[in-house]
C-alpha cells in the first residue's frame, strides 16, 4: 500500500509539471503610474475617423482595468501612449457568382500602427512596436446599401479589439 502511495505522488508530480503554462510575466508597468496621457492616435491612412475611434477605444480599455486614470493630454500625467495608425485596408476574401456577375460576399479590415508607451522622464519606452495589427472580417450581405452600415460596425469591433490586445500587450508582459 505504501508503495502504490508513493507512486502516485510521483505520478501526479510529474503530471503537475507538465510544461504546460502561459507565458505572461504579470501587469509590468511601474507601481507609480497612476495618470496615463493618450493623445489623438496620428492618422497617415486616410480612413475619416478611424484615429478618434482606436484612440477612444484604448483609453476606454485603460479604464476597464481600474488602476488608471486616462486623459488626453500629455500634460500632468506619468505615462503616454502614442500612436500614430500606419495603414488600414479593406480587402474582399470571398465572392460569390449566383447573379452571373462575381460580387465580393465578404471582406477583411486591417489595422496596423505604431504605438510607444513611455514614462515620462525616461528616455527608453515601457513598451513599443512599430507595427502592431488587428483585423476583422464582416459579411456584405444580400443588400449592397448595408455595405457601409457593416463597415462600420466592423470598425468599431475592429477598434475594441485593437485596443484590448494592445494593453494587454503593454500591461501583461506577452
Amino acid at each position: 500500500m505504501r508503495r502504490r502511495d508513493l507512486l502516485a505522488a510521483a505520478a501526479g508530480a510529474l503530471a503537475s509539471g507538465c510544461g504546460y503554462s502561459l507565458q505572461g510575466r504579470g501587469i509590468t508597468t511601474d507601481s507609480s503610474i497612476k495618470r496615463i496621457g493618450v493623445p489623438l492616435f496620428k492618422d497617415t491612412s486616410g480612413k475619416l475617423g478611424l484615429d478618434t475611434r482606436v484612440t477612444q477605444a484604448v483609453m476606454e480599455e485603460f479604464l476597464k482595468r481600474g488602476r488608471f486614470t486616462v486623459v488626453r493630454e500629455i500634460t500632468n500625467v506619468d505615462a503616454v501612449v502614442e500612436g500614430e495608425i500606419v495603414s488600414w485596408s479593406v480587402t474582399p476574401v470571398n465572392f460569390s457568382a449566383d447573379t452571373g456577375l462575381t460580387q465580393a460576399t465578404r471582406y477583411a479590415i486591417s489595422l496596423t500602427a505604431s504605438v510607444v508607451y513611455r514614462k515620462i522622464g525616461q528616455q527608453e519606452p515601457l513598451w513599443a512596436n512599430d507595427a502592431f495589427s488587428q483585423r476583422d472580417e464582416y459579411d456584405m450581405g444580400e443588400n449592397a446599401q448595408g455595405y457601409f452600415d457593416r463597415e462600420e460596425q466592423s470598425i468599431e469591433r475592429l477598434a475594441a479589439a485593437f485596443a484590448r490586445s494592445l494593453v494587454a500587450a503593454m500591461l501583461e508582459a506577452f
